[in-house]
């Protein structure tokens, strides 16, 4: 029987981070260096009607001309740098397992060993992507930490808790999870679900996770994309092509974070819009100054005026 390829959503955010991990500029170049090792032609093939897989096989000079693969950069360029920035802070502060929810093909339990030596890591996805991503793991030739520990799950219908306590997971002991990509794909009560199985564990335990607003979802079902400015039409074609087979179903409703957040007994610490003044200086300001990508408008990766886009960071 054919193995079930990976998730195409999955594939696109290894690619933007790819692509991010080629900058010459330290201070713009997305740390997943070990991304594109894990892209192959079969793999890009999968996704070819994304430009940031597609820039994979240009210089980056000329890749990064594309309005649509520099959006894609920009967007995994903020989403890996601040997560793994709050990472490094938990790890620190004491947490001593990291679980990544809907890994895909996430690499830190392969890059950020000597931060994570002493942790237990989980990488929890669906059985298929998680045994494409493994024998891509294996033919790249990159070793599998003794530490990491792969937990099969269908989201829609396995228990979580069970799931992890099988596998050797102590609730007992303070915890970072990283839920990146996810939310959007799940049902309300879905996401419900999993935020109410975090907020019981180990007070002090982190949760980073990015979602979009509730308008987000309408305003894809009812848009005239013809009407939209040249960027904006750029932006919603790339989120309806990720949406083909995998659709968007769920959003938090417009401005009621810390609400919806605390309806399951989780502490907002920080909200961060992608396209916010505060996300551009951070991430995507070169060293000499310099947007990341001149002439590549904010709206690419979520826009200032209309934060539609956003990462949290919440506390047990």
């Amino acid at each position: 029987m054919t193995e079930k390829p990976a998730s195409k959503t999955s594939l696109y955010v290894a690619s933007g981070r790819a692509l991010g991990a080629r900058d010459p500029d330290p201070a713009v170049r997305n740390p997943d260096f070990l991304a594109e090792r894990l892209l192959g032609p079969e793999e890009r093939a999968l996704i070819p009607e994304q430009a940031a897989a597609q820039a994979l096989d240009m210089d980056y000079a000329e890749a990064m001309k594309n309005p649509e693969a520099t959006g894609t950069a920009m967007m995994m360029q903020i989403r890996t740098r601040f997560i793994e920035e709050k990472l490094a802070g938990t790890i620190h502060d004491g947490a001593s397992q990291l679980v990544i929810l809907g890994a895909g093909f996430d690499t830190r339990a392969y890059r950020l060993t000597e931060l994570l030596k002493h942790a237990l890591i989980f990488e929890v996805d669906h059985p298929s992507t998680q045994r494409f991503k493994m024998k891509r793991i294996r033919d790249a030739g990159i070793e599998i930490p003794a530490n990491l520990t792969y937990v099969p799950i269908d989201f829609r219908h396995d228990d979580l808790g069970h799931a992890l306590g099988e596998t050797g997971y102590d609730s007992s002991r303070v915890t970072f999870f990283i839920w990146e990509g996810v939310t959007m794909y799940l049902t309300e009560d879905a996401v419900a679900e999993t935020l109410t199985w975090i907020a019981a564990q180990a007070t002090g335990s982190v949760l980073v996770f990015d979602f979009v607003y509730r308008s987000v979802l309408e305003f894809l079902k009812s848009a005239n994309i013809d009407r939209l400015p040249e960027d904006v039409q750029r932006a919603v074609n790339r989120i309806r092509k990720l949406e083909v087979g995998e659709p968007w179903l769920f959003g938090i409703p417009n401005g009621e974070e810390k609400e919806f957040l605390a309806r399951f007994g989780l502490t907002l610490v920080n909200l961060l819009p992608l396209g916010s003044e505060e996300a551009i200086k951070r991430y995507l300001t070169r060293s000499d100054g310099s947007f990341y990508v001149p002439g590549v408008p904010v709206t690419a990766i979520g826009g200032r005026a209309n934060p539609s886009y956003c990462l949290i960071e919440a506390r047990v």
